[in-house]
């Protein structure tokens, strides 16, 4: 199984949301979950936002979920030379054995085209970071996802789910 995961942070705590599916092409999810979180702190300033870990781990346990790969809306590596981000510390908080693949509209400030996907013609690319899976596998899965626009559709739904089931 492989999940989708997003969290939105609101004032008094968060929603984490998770899309499951087996098909990297599959136009639904098999199952889809939620956990309420409670508040986290934010970071101070200039320290990474880390909060999403303990969410995703929160999730995880809560539904029983031992998923071989997740997608996160992130990125994985902040920049070419592999610093850290977020997907990066999940990977590590989840003993290294669960992939993760980082896709995000933003760029990598300075990035090569490597990172770059291009899933419709004449839009930005998204880009992609992975840790436990290769770079171009990632990107291959990415592009075989389900949807004609720029973000696949498995994608737009837990980020909906997420917004929505925000307290």
């Amino acid at each position: 199984m492989k999940l989708a995961v997003k969290v939105q942070w609101v004032v008094d705590g968060g929603v984490a949301a998770a899309v499951a599916f087996d098909a990297w092409d599959a136009p639904e999810a098999s199952k889809t979950y939620t956990s309420r979180i409670a508040q986290a702190d934010k970071p101070a300033r200039g320290a990474p936002d880390l909060r999403d870990i303990a969410a995703v781990q929160q999730l995880l346990r809560e539904h029983a979920l031992a998923p071989e790969l997740i997608v996160i809306d992130g990125f994985v590596h902040l920049d070419a030379d592999g610093t850290p981000g977020l997907g990066w510390h999940l990977h590590q908080a989840l003993g290294g054995a669960v992939a993760v693949i980082g896709v995000t509209k933003k760029a990598i400030a300075g990035g090569p085209a490597q990172f770059e996907v291009i899933r419709e013609e004449e839009s930005p690319p998204l880009t992609v970071t992975c840790v436990g899976i290769d770079i171009g596998a990632a990107k291959a899965r990415l592009r075989t996802m389900h949807g004609k626009r720029r973000v696949p559709t498995l994608l737009k739904l837990v980020n909906r789910i997420a917004r929505n089931d925000a307290p």
